[in-house]
């Protein structure tokens, strides 16, 4: 399927939910591994700030790339984001999103016009 890039160099991105694994297997508790790498991955949640308008989107990340020093409301930088679209039928019903990967989580600063007082 195809993988789209996301620029995130105009945005302002958040970490608002810390770094968990991946539940690949509700049931059994399995925990989604990387198809090439067979690494774990993570999953964060993050608002995506860009031209005013903002969005809360959950994203997947190797469990080597999450950085030390993330903090809850602090702005990440999330370097080699991807959007995938994906469709599926679960219990007959048609489902379909977009899935958010990254290869890494990282601490950033605020742009320097976010905050600056007037």
């Amino acid at each position: 399927m195809r993988t789209i890039r996301v620029e995130t160099s105009a945005a302002t991105i958040l970490l608002t939910e810390a770094p968990e694994p991946k539940v690949r297997d509700r049931q059994t508790g399995e925990i989604a591994k990387d198809a090439v790498s067979g690494e774990a991955l993570m999953t964060i949640g993050v608002v995506y700030i860009e031209e005013g308008e903002s969005s809360l989107i959950n994203v997947t990340v190797p469990e080597s790339g999450v950085s030390e020093g993330l903090a809850l409301g602090a702005p990440v930088s999330v370097p080699g984001l991807v959007a995938r679209p994906w469709e599926s039928v679960f219990n007959g019903q048609q489902r379909h999103g977009i899935a958010f990967r990254a290869a890494a989580v990282t601490p950033a600063a605020f742009p320097a016009t976010m905050g600056a007082s007037a």
